[in-house]
């Protein structure tokens, strides 16, 4: 699903970030999927990168795994954030945009303004507005 927001900015919302492509590139996306390593790999993966990502943080796992793509896409340049499992389903991105509440960010999401226990509809607002 696209929602526009504004002239030039554009929301994209991803049941699974396996969808993500080039197609994406400086759009926000906003993720049902978990933060994992297989999830970070998919943006990292492609050769023109979102504006930002927002993923499910999925309860965090052993290790925070949920969680990982945060430092990841932080060393690939791409502001990360994750919302908490809790708040929105996983696998169900429109849920994560409408009732996510952030759980995680990654130091170049930060410097956008996000921070944790923020509105994900709120942070998407600050970046695309």
């Amino acid at each position: 699903m696209h929602l526009k927001i504004g002239i030039e900015s554009q929301v994209c919302l991803l049941n699974s970030i396996a969808l993500i492509s080039n197609a994406h590139a400086n759009a926000v996306l906003v993720s049902g999927s978990h933060g994992g390593l297989s999830a970070a790999e998919f943006v990292v993966a492609v050769s023109e990168k979102p504006r930002c990502v927002f993923f499910n943080d999925a309860g965090g796992g052993k290790d925070d795994a949920g969680s990982v793509a945060l430092g990841i896409l932080q060393n690939n340049g791409v502001p990360c954030a994750c919302y908490s499992h809790m708040s929105a389903r996983i696998g169900e991105a429109e849920d994560g945009l409408e009732n996510g509440i952030i759980t995680g960010v990654n130091l170049l999401a930060k410097a956008l303004g996000i921070q944790i226990n923020m509105a994900v509809k709120e942070a998407v607002e600050l970046i695309v507005i």
